[in-house]
């Protein structure tokens, strides 16, 4: 099985090298390596070049958001399941990536997800929110629940019979994305007990400035997703509150026991 992990970036000169060694390190070898630039002015360009040996695919050219520029990378993987790992953000574990696999082939799943943290920006090995998941049922998702973003690996064919990003939401696209899956009672999902990735706060929707626009993309798509409008919205907020508490009160060994 084939592997097509897709890097997004734009002006992150200070953390893409970690992200690409975080791919290139893993245990598992079957993995398509593609990264989409957005033609980076900062350094960033050149941080890639000593690795393009290793990198399946490499695009620098102006796009227009985030979600273009996914589109992109998908529309020229080759892999047989497809996943996202942004320039800010690692995996968990250099077994990850072959942890996923392994779930793939054993449930036989169109979609597999997990767990992920966010960490400080300065001090990637400091915990400043978690993000658990949990098996799905249809009705959590009128409760705000999704799983994170990252976190979720689909098969290709998944975006060949159902669409790719709708570049019409510049910040909640990947929001849009996940209901469409979650709700397609067609695509078989599964969930895989554990860590797949860190990110650092600061990414394209975790500053304050952003999550009042943010909001306001997340109602449009819940309600065009036939969801409780307000009420799931509140709900979708709501449950970020213990995200951020509960690695202020229990040390990290603990917390990836519990959680």
């Amino acid at each position: 099985m084939k592997i097509s992990i897709i890097t997004v970036v734009y002006n992150n000169e200070d953390t893409i090298t970690e992200c690409i060694e975080s791919v290139l390190n893993q245990t598992y070898h079957n993995i398509e390596y593609i990264i989409i630039d957005g033609n980076s002015t900062d350094g960033t360009q050149e941080k890639i070049k000593p690795y393009l040996s290793r990198i399946d695919c490499y695009i620098s050219e102006s796009d227009s958001g985030i979600f273009d520029a996914y589109n992109k990378g998908i529309e020229r993987a080759t892999g047989d399941v497809v996943g996202i790992l942004n320039s800010d953000d690692f995996f968990h574990s250099e077994k990850t990536i072959e942890k996923i696999a392994k779930a793939f082939e054993v449930s036989g799943s169109d979609l597999v997800y997990g767990k992920g943290v966010f960490v400080s920006k300065e001090n990637p090995d400091v915990i400043k929110r978690i993000y658990p998941s949990n098996p799905f049922k249809n009705t959590h998702l009128l409760f705000g629940w999704i799983p994170l973003h990252p976190t979720i690996y689909v098969k290709r064919k998944i975006y060949e019979e159902y669409g790719l990003y709708n570049k019409n939401y510049s910040i909640a696209g990947d929001y849009d994305i996940s209901l469409r899956w979650f709700k397609n009672q067609q695509i078989e999902k599964f969930y895989l007990k554990d860590w797949i990735v860190k990110m650092r706060l600061g990414g394209k929707s975790t500053t304050l400035a952003l999550q009042k626009k943010k909001s306001s993309e997340d109602i449009k798509i819940i309600k065009y997703h036939k969801l409780a409008g307000y009420l799931t919205l509140m709900f979708k907020i709501g449950r970020k509150i213990p995200h951020h508490l509960i690695p202020r009160m229990v040390d990290a060994k603990n917390l990836y026991r519990w959680f």
